[in-house]
């Protein structure tokens, strides 16, 4: 997946260079000419704009390259990694032709796989990821598969699957904790960090909850005892996190 958007956004940059070197080539023509007659006119820029990159033409580009519908977040949830996995979703549940003459409860594109093996990482690049999968949802079936260690932002990713399509590795280990932070600067700045904190923290039990068959009551108890909570394959299976063992 890496090497694809690198080629993709190496054949970006190079199209636009073309583009810019055809430009350029063009406009030197017509300030010579210009300068013939007018010698003491100036062209106005030596730097002219560049031509906007068509972000879906390139990711249509990379549905095509694309073979395989699976996926891996291996390590720490990055904003670099998430893009990776956010365009792999874009080009396989959105810009591939979809399926026609569809029978009854068949979807317009074939699954997709998400393996999952994290110690976790940024929140906002978890609520993205999130939000791009239940779109995606509604075309695909997204199948999860926890391995190893599926821990913080990695559980509502494992969570966030087509129910009855997620899976977990029988000695993966699984963790939920609160929402953790960090602030400083002056009073009122900080009181309205941790309002922001808190929303977050928020948002977060409202999505487990939706994803699995925690009750908002329930999951707070947990996250109440303000340690970090480890739970078997067994215990994510009960609580919804997963749905069958592997």
């Amino acid at each position: 997946m890496k090497k694809i958007i690198q080629r993709i956004a190496k054949f970006a940059k190079d199209k636009t260079n073309k583009k810019t070197k055809k430009k350029d080539k063009k406009e030197k023509k017509v300030v010579e000419e210009t300068t013939e007659e007018t010698p003491n006119e100036q062209p106005e820029s030596d730097n002219p704009e560049k031509p906007p990159v068509d972000v879906r033409a390139l990711l249509s580009g990379m549905a095509e390259e694309m073979e395989s519908r699976t996926m891996l977040l291996q390590g720490e949830l990055s904003e670099e990694k998430s893009a990776e996995i956010l365009s792999g979703f874009l080009a396989l549940a959105e810009l591939k032709p979809k399926r026609t003459e569809l029978k009854k409860g068949e979807m317009a594109y074939d699954p997709i796989t998400l393996y999952i093996s994290t110690y976790g990482g940024s929140a906002d690049e978890m609520f993205g990821l999130f939000d791009i999968m239940t779109h995606c949802k509604k075309s695909c079936v997204i199948e999860t598969v926890g391995v190893g260690k599926v821990m913080s932002a990695g559980t509502l990713l494992l969570a966030a699957g087509t129910k009855g399509h997620r899976k977990i590795s029988r000695n993966c280990r699984v963790m939920i904790h609160n929402v953790a932070a960090g602030t400083f600067g002056t009073l009122p700045n900080m009181v309205n960090e941790i309002e922001a904190i808190q929303k977050m923290q928020d948002d977060y039990i409202n999505a487990m909850v939706s994803c699995t068959s925690l009750s908002k009551r329930k999951l707070k108890s947990l996250l109440n005892e303000r340690v970090n909570i480890y739970l078997t394959a067994e215990e994510a299976v009960d609580y919804g996190l997963a749905d069958t063992i592997i």
